[in-house]
């Protein structure tokens, strides 16, 4: 066993529990540790990928229980390349937060290493259920995260957002008991050798209990018509909780391709593909309400916001046709639109705090402080996030328009897409052209100087975008060895049944 891949959880977790016990130490230390203790969840991912790229599976069981009985985190490229999605996007929004945004609140840095506890969890579990254990963890944590700031703006989106992750968390309970109760496990591995044997009256109640759990990681990454709890809560959060929201989505994404193709693949007999018919108009239909909402925005977070509906139906598109080349497209444009949105968020909040009271909405107002600084973040993001070259995003884009056969699939998609991004183009010359161009008479008060932390932050992870494109060619080359690795449920399932011997590889 490797015990690298315990270095994201117990970092998190040790980091959260510290922070936790010393709420009253000077605001100053408890920064320098929480910095400190996401830049080492960030180097414990690079390792974690460098292992993960020569292909194959990494188990770590805990108490040395043999799967399927104990908890087991397994890496595989997928898993490696969304911890280091996540702990970058964390980096940066923990930087831009210890310019002013943690105050108020003695334990914002224990709930933010919390959540990003829950989320490495997510990536690494090899279980259903403690998948579900996960989901909780960080929900917890963002509930919290959520509220952060005060203020009644966020305590209707917050209650929205809580009751219904409730539901999902009881619907997901439910699920994963219908499924135990026919299978006897809730090991992904177990499942794909259980699922297929399934037969009878059984078959309907695992059935029930796999569309069960798609509605839930259906609910988790904000598809139509689960969707529209999210502008207003991502809207009214503060800067740096917005951004990292931006891949709490991203699990619910990553639930579906780690779950479905393993677990209901092209093997599971009678449930073979379940649900994925229904995912493909889903998700043309998420990323045209995306595209909507984005015309009506009537604030920059709130455009935004829905800027992270369409990404949910751009990326799901092309991974419900389950394509080779459509998952390494998808994956390709994960990783830009996560880090872009997160950095359009940051941006957005710069943006607000140099218009006075006319804050982030997309109204005229007199001649900002900053505007050149600002409107030049502005447009990398809004570029990348509309897929125009020649950013991330239209690479990203366009190797999704390339990993789609002819036919009617491929009419659909492209058709919806390109009309979709023309018209997010649309929404966003909007807001650029009023917020920074249409200005009328008067003075701002001056607003306090751009502070230097959450200028770097901002301009660096939209600058992301722009490194995206520099290391395209490699990032391809692992995304595409990433959906050969996951198209390949034969070494997933071997690795897990094989008996565990040894500390360390």
């Amino acid at each position: 066993m490797n015990h690298w891949l315990t270095a994201p959880i117990l970092i998190p977790l040790l980091g959260g529990i510290l922070q936790a016990l010393m709420g009253y130490a000077p605001i100053t230390l408890r920064r320098t540790l929480a910095l400190a203790t996401t830049v080492l969840i960030l180097v414990s991912a690079i390792v974690l990928l460098v292992l993960a790229n020569d292909g194959s599976y990494r188990i770590y069981a805990f108490g040395n229980w043999q799967p399927p009985f104990g908890i087991v985190l397994v890496l595989d490229r997928l898993a490696a390349l969304m911890l280091v999605m996540t702990s970058v996007l964390a980096l940066f929004c923990h930087l831009y937060a210890i310019g002013g945004a943690d105050e108020g609140n003695r334990q914002f840095h224990a709930l933010f290493l919390f959540q990003l506890m829950g989320l490495n969890i997510a990536f690494l579990t090899g279980d259903l259920f403690n998948l579900f254990v996960a989901f909780e963890v960080l929900l917890i944590a963002s509930y919290g995260l959520l509220m952060h700031g005060g203020g009644t703006i966020r305590t209707v989106p917050g209650l929205h957002y809580v009751v219904l992750n409730l539901i999902g968390s009881a619907i997901f309970l439910i699920s994963v008991g219908m499924i135990y109760s026919v299978t006897g496990t809730l090991n992904m591995a177990d499942l794909a050798v259980k699922v297929p044997q399934v037969t009878g009256e059984s078959l309907n109640i695992v059935k029930a209990g796999g569309m069960m759990l798609l509605v839930v990681f259906g609910l988790k990454a904000a598809i139509l018509p689960l969707c529209f709890w999210l502008p207003r809560a991502y809207s009214k959060a503060t800067a740096p909780v917005a951004a990292l929201f931006a891949v709490m989505t991203k699990v619910g994404i990553y639930a579906i391709l780690r779950v479905y193709p393993l677990v209901f693949g092209d093997e599971a007999g009678e449930l073979a593909n379940l649900g994925m018919d229904w995912l493909f108009p889903i998700a043309l239909a998420t990323l045209a309400m995306g595209v909507i909402g984005a015309l009506g925005s009537g604030s920059l977070k709130t455009l935004v916001a829905w800027q992270v509906i369409i990404s949910v139906g751009t990326l799901l598109a092309p991974i419900s046709l389950g394509s080779e080349a459509g998952l390494s497209a998808a994956l390709f444009y994960m990783l830009s639109t996560t880090w872009t949105v997160g950095g359009l968020f940051l941006v957005s909040e710069l943006i607000a705090n140099q218009r006075g009271s006319a804050n982030d909405r997309i109204i005229t107002a007199p001649r900002m402080h900053n505007r050149t600084f600002l409107s030049v973040l502005f447009l990398i993001g809004a570029v990348a996030a509309a897929g125009l070259p020649p950013l991330s995003g239209f690479i990203g884009k366009l190797l999704i328009l390339q990993s789609v056969e002819p036919g009617f699939e491929m009419a659909w998609l492209w058709s919806v897409l390109l009309v979709g991004s023309f018209l997010t183009i649309i929404a966003y010359s909007r807001a650029g052209s009023i917020v920074f161009w249409r200005t009328v008479d008067g003075h701002l008060e001056k607003p306090d100087p751009l502070n230097g932390r959450i200028s770097v932050a901002a301009g660096a992870l939209t600058a992301l975008a722009i490194v995206l494109v520099v290391f395209a060619g490699p990032i391809t080359r692992y995304t595409d060895a990433t959906a050969e690795q996951l198209h390949n449920n034969n070494a997933y399932i071997e690795i897990l049944q094989m008996p565990m011997v040894g500390e360390d590889d």
